[in-house]
């Protein structure tokens, strides 16, 4: 989807150095393109741009709001709290540690790695030492 803003800026460029007319661009834009062709609105902002002076088509590098949730000790707190009683929904989690259950949910799935199953939340993928252990365990088992 980015890629294909960025190829619609530089036709928008190529146009306005061609030195078409908003409707002249939005025209053949639209032959060419059809469906999902650009908004009118969308053209005459791309030649007021240009117009203004050297214009990338790239998208500028925004710093967005600092990720201030996902700190190593929230971490800590939610992990703590999930390896207490794996029964814990988000909400409850979310109660405990005071911040948004999206953010929660984030953490437990992208940093924690873990997904809820069967009402528990476990890791997606066992290290090698837990592989063992069950291992170990299941030998056990069929041993008795």
């Amino acid at each position: 989807m980015k890629m294909v803003k960025i190829a619609h800026r530089y036709v928008q460029q190529y146009l306005y150095l061609k030195g078409l007319s908003p409707s002249n661009k939005k025209a053949e834009i639209d032959s060419t393109l059809g469906e999902s062709a650009l908004s009118f609105t969308t053209v005459k902002y791309w030649v007021a741009q240009f117009k203004r002076g050297p214009t990338s088509c790239q998208d500028e590098h925004r710093s967005g709001r600092p990720n201030e949730v996902t700190t190593p000790e929230m971490v800590k707190k939610i992990h703590k709290a999930v390896m207490d009683d794996r029964r814990l929904k988000v909400r409850e989690v979310a109660d405990i540690v005071g911040i948004l259950k999206s953010m929660v949910h984030r953490i437990l799935s992208d940093d924690l790695e873990m997904k809820k199953l069967w009402a528990r939340w476990v890791p997606r993928l066992l290290t090698p030492d837990q592989k063992q252990c069950s291992e170990e365990v299941s030998i056990e088992y069929l041993a008795n």
